[in-house]
Parts: structure tokens; C-alpha cells; sequence
């Protein structure tokens, strides 16, 4: 058995079109946007009465892609993972390179994004930062140096 790539993540959010915004801003590309209900759906991901929207965010030039998930019924459910620190249990976020770290960080800024605490520097290889978007959606980035 082979594993042929990682296809996508997905990330539930409160605001579709706040997040399409702060992930476009980033530098990704919308790459479709559509409902998803019915009784397959519900099948697949185990929820009675399911109708969503989602939107498939990618990466130019890449594979990866962000699945953006907005849930109409059932709603959404807030267990507060939206200020929740780091190191909780579970997936905390998703880091991407970037050319220019404080560029995009204040880019991301008029989005909403806010950087955890500041940007460092690790070793002679990157500089790093979390900074939180849309619905507290934990990004990280990475500036390769040299």
C-alpha cells in the first residue's frame, strides 16, 4: 500500500468568506467553492441532516490544499479551540514558507491576523511566528534564511 500524496485539510470556520480573504492574502488560490449536503455526505463524515459549504484553497505551483468547511446544520460546534493555547490536543495548525515573513505577516494583519507572541529566529535556517486568523485558526509561517 502507498500513500500518493496528502490530498488536503480541512479547517471548520464560523466566516467562509473572511477565511477565503485571509488564506488568498497569504498567497493562496481559490481553487473551487461549493455546497456539499446530501445523504453521501452525511455517509462520509458521519453527521445526520449535513449541508455545508466549503472551499478548496491551494497552493500555486503545489499539491497542498485547505479544505474550508462551513457547517449550516448541523451547526458548528465552539469548544473554545479558538483561543486554545498551542499545545492542546488535536491539530493546532498549519505552517507555510514564505518568501517575506514580516511582509505577509502584516498583510495577514488587515485580516485579522495576529502574531502569538513574535517572530524568532531558528538557528541559521528560519524565521518563525503562529500568528492566529480567522475563527483563531493557528498559522504558522516559516522564513527560510540564506
Amino acid at each position: 500500500m502507498t500513500i500518493h500524496r496528502l490530498d488536503n485539510v480541512a479547517i471548520v470556520v464560523d466566516d467562509l468568506d473572511a477565511a477565503i480573504a485571509f488564506f488568498t492574502e497569504l498567497g493562496m488560490e481559490l481553487e473551487a467553492r461549493m455546497a456539499i449536503e446530501g445523504r453521501w455526505a452525511e455517509l462520509v463524515v458521519g453527521l445526520d441532516g449535513l449541508r455545508s459549504e466549503i472551499a478548496m484553497m491551494r497552493v500555486p505551483g503545489g499539491d497542498g490544499r485547505l479544505e474550508l468547511t462551513r457547517y449550516h446544520t448541523p451547526e458548528s460546534l465552539d469548544l473554545g479551540l479558538g483561543t486554545a493555547p498551542p499545545n492542546v490536543l488535536g491539530l493546532h495548525r498549519v505552517m507555510f514558507a514564505v518568501d517575506d515573513i514580516d511582509d505577509t505577516v502584516a498583510r495577514l494583519g488587515t485580516h485579522g491576523g495576529e502574531v502569538l507572541r513574535e517572530i524568532v529566529r531558528f538557528e541559521d535556517a528560519y524565521r518563525l511566528c503562529y500568528l492566529r486568523g480567522p475563527g483563531g485558526i493557528i498559522v504558522g509561517l516559516a522564513e527560510p534564511l540564506g
